[in-house]
């Protein structure tokens, strides 16, 4: 290894990236949060107020983002949902709150409260431990 192969590697050293390594039972079920599920007929209402999910898959995000924009605040579970898709549906969330002017609160261990403009949401709850 010569002089300038030694600055150029000091410079730009070539890192080696990490390889995800699963097995297939692994991927099959990491495959499984980003099906969407069946296509159905909606049972919400149009009076509904709040609308609660615990979704599965990066796709549902999508649904909770449309009752968002129709002014229905959306309480969302994110425990069944692995902690890499978390992030990303809060992130989606979180644009699409801030698009509406609306809010997003946590209130609990992976689970958020997002409401719209029109819809108020008062009081704080206490994630620390008890005293």
């Amino acid at each position: 290894m010569g002089f300038t192969d030694k600055l150029k590697d000091f410079i730009a050293p070539e890192v080696e990236e990490d390889e995800l390594e699963m097995n297939e039972e692994e991927a099959a079920a990491l495959s499984q949060y980003e099906k969407p599920q069946v296509e159905g007929a909606s049972r919400i209402t149009a009076d509904t107020n709040i609308v609660l999910f615990e979704p599965r898959n990066f796709d549902e995000a999508e649904e909770i983002g449309h009752h968002i924009k129709l002014k229905r605040a959306c309480c969302v579970n994110l425990h069944r949902m692995p902690a890499e898709y978390r992030q990303r549906i809060i992130d989606f969330l979180s644009g699409i709150i801030f698009g509406v002017d609306g809010t997003i609160k946590k209130i609990g261990d992976n689970v958020i409260l997002c409401s719209p403009k029109n819809l108020q949401v008062g009081g704080d709850i206490n994630l620390g431990s008890v005293d």
